[in-house]
C-alpha cells in the first residue's frame, strides 16, 4: 500500500508534485493548502485526507478538520499540521505514524515505535529548502517512509 503525503502548497500544485504522487493507493496533505482546487487535483489520482493548516483560514478551509486519522491495513495514522500542536501520546494513542507539515522542511524520525514524518513543502519554495513530498508504505502493519525531493 503506497500513500503519497504532500504539505504546504500554499495554493501552487506543481505538476512534478502530481507526477510523483501518481500511483498513490491514498493521499494525505499535511495542510496549508491555500487554494481548494488542489484537494479537487489531488483526488482525481487518489482518495484525500487532509487537515487544516494556519493559512487555510477562509470559508472552505473552515470546513476542514485540524487533524484526521486514517486507517490503512490494520495501521491507523494521525495527521495533523503543526507537530507542536500534538495533543496526545500516539504510542498510547495505538498510532503507527503521525504526518504533519508546516515546518517546510522534510523530516523522519521514530520515536516509542511511532514513525514521525514531514514530506517538507511542494509549494512555493522557502529560503534554500528542497521542494518535496512523501510516500508511505504500509505492509505487515509496518510502516516506513521516504522524502522525495522534486527541486533542489
Amino acid at each position: 500500500m503506497k500513500i503519497g503525503v504532500i504539505s504546504d502548497t500554499h495554493g501552487l500544485l506543481r505538476p512534478k508534485a502530481l507526477d510523483a504522487l501518481r500511483g498513490s493507493d491514498f493521499i494525505i496533505h499535511a495542510g496549508d493548502i491555500g487554494d481548494p482546487a488542489t484537494l479537487d487535483q489531488l483526488a482525481e489520482i487518489a482518495p484525500v485526507t487532509a487537515v487544516r493548516g494556519n493559512v487555510d483560514q477562509e470559508e472552505w478551509g473552515q470546513k476542514i478538520p485540524e487533524t484526521a486519522v486514517l486507517e490503512v491495513q490494520g495501521v491507523s495514522i494521525y495527521i495533523l499540521h503543526d507537530l507542536q500542536q500534538l495533543d496526545l501520546k500516539p504510542e498510547a494513542s495505538g498510532f503507527a505514524a503521525v504526518i504533519s507539515g508546516h515546518s517546510h522542511v522534510p523530516k523522519q524520525e521514530t520515536k516509542n515505535g511511532v514513525l514521525y514524518f514531514n514530506p517538507g513543502s511542494a509549494g512555493p519554495r522557502r529560503f534554500s529548502l528542497p521542494v518535496s513530498v512523501g510516500w508511505l508504505m504500509v505492509e505487515g502493519g509496518v510502516v516506513r517512509a521516504e522524502v522525495v525531493t522534486l527541486e533542489t
